[in-house]
């Protein structure tokens, strides 16, 4: 079964944050995770929460790398476990539901 994990990593006193989102997406392209970018957090697929975790303690890692000061990270998991589905499994139910997919 895989794991959906919303995070949000932000660097504190930075105006503007796209340079370390965009630092965050090549580490994921890097470590071959299936991601979703989204205007507000990034989104992983994940076979268990461990490896997620793991990720994403990389991903709040390389923010001090690349000269953070302070960070804040946050972590949403949706762990199912009586069915296999992915990210656009759960954006297709919610569009046929609405009539569009």
């Amino acid at each position: 079964m895989g794991v959906i994990i919303e995070f949000v990593i932000v660097p504190l006193g930075e105006i503007s944050l796209s340079r370390y989102v965009a630092e965050v997406v090549k580490f994921l392209e890097k470590k071959g995770v299936k991601y979703q970018l989204t205007p507000m957090a990034t989104i992983i697929e994940v076979p268990t929460v461990g490896e997620g975790l793991r990720i994403i303690e990389e991903a709040h890692e390389l923010m001090f790398k690349i000269g953070a000061k302070r960070v804040s990270t946050s972590i949403r998991i949706d762990d199912r476990r009586d069915r296999e589905r992915k990210m656009e499994d759960k954006v297709k139910s919610v569009l046929k539901k609405v009539g569009e997919g």
